[in-house]
């Protein structure tokens, strides 16, 4: 008489199988586990990585993702893809299901598109609120600088991937696009442009690595168009967006996103005192009409705190 097979393979113990087991449910529900996913371990979610130790601009969403992680109850590693890439690198490696599963950008109708977009704007749109690094001998260039109109007398950069590069264009500034975040710098201090507008997250420490080659920021003037940075995973992996929105939700709602954001740049915010500057109000033609611009309390304003408003 011929036994039945067994379903369960008396080779693999108990724990093994149900790791597999896991794994492929995390599978199936897009969760695409990596190296770490077995039982007990934490699940493992590949990111950009920094790009050198002088560059700090990851710092708040990598905090901020882990927190949303953690709001979700979610246990994650939170490990570096092993090679460089720049934004739109990381775009098609993500698209691809490739060496990252979540990146942090600025959004576009474009990147929506490409990639499923967790829709809640985790820097409170400061990316939108943009000061100048120029050559501190020409910064009393500016002084005459009233709108943006002034300021398209003059030249600007920014990376060739960013869609900032697009937005600055379709308000008629005069502002070319670069190859790599560090020739942003070189070009300055070469004099082959007179500015770089940088996100006030970005500014006091990125002045802080240049200050010694000649630069300055701009004391006077804020550019300012609406802009929302997300976090953005590949558009099959629903489970780990919903965890990530979430997450967010749940911070945004008892504070602790507000804390996170206030404890990275609320030095750097009070010095750079954006409601004392003159604001240049420029236009986005790229803003997705799905951004969430009427959500009470997402959204950064200058006040005399210099802070996120409640």
């Amino acid at each position: 008489m011929t036994r039945p097979a067994r379903l369960l393979h008396p080779a693999l113990p108990r724990r093994a199988l149900a790791a597999l087991l896991a794994a492929a449910l995390a599978v199936a529900a897009g969760l695409r586990p990596g190296p770490a996913a077995a039982a007990g371990a934490a699940q493992t979610v590949r990111h950009p990585p920094i790009v050198g130790a002088v560059d700090r601009r990851a710092e708040y969403p990598l905090a901020a993702l882990r927190l949303a992680l953690e709001k979700a109850g979610v246990d994650a590693a939170l490990v570096p893809a092993p090679v460089p890439m720049e934004q739109e690198r990381a775009i098609r490696a993500l698209a691809s299901g490739q060496l990252i599963d979540v990146l942090w950008t600025v959004t576009s109708p474009e990147r929506e598109r490409r990639l499923r977009a967790v829709r809640v704007p985790f820097d409170r749109g400061l990316i939108g609120w943009r000061v100048l690094m120029v050559r501190r001998a020409d910064v009393p260039r500016f002084a005459a600088v009233r709108d943006a109109g002034d300021l398209a007398r003059l030249r600007g950069a920014q990376g060739h991937d960013w869609p900032d590069l697009a937005i600055l264009r379709a308000n008629g500034l005069d502002v070319i696009g670069t190859p790599s975040y560090a020739s942003l710098f070189e070009l300055l201090v070469r004099g082959r442009i007179d500015y770089v507008p940088r996100g006030v997250g970005e500014a006091i420490p990125e002045i802080g690595v240049h200050a010694t080659r000649g630069l300055a920021l701009e004391p006077r003037l804020v550019l300012h168009y609406p802009s929302a940075m997300y976090f953005f995973v590949h558009p099959d992996n629903a489970a780990l967006a919903e965890s990530i929105e979430r997450g967010l939700r749940a911070s945004f709602a008892d504070g602790s996103l507000d804390r996170l954001l206030l404890q990275t740049y609320g030095e750097d915010l009070a010095r750079l005192a954006l409601a004392r500057r003159e604001r240049i109000g420029l236009a986005n033609p790229l803003l997705p009409a799905a951004t969430p611009l009427s959500m009470p309390g997402w959204w950064y304003q200058p006040g005399p705190a210099a802070g996120p408003t409640p």
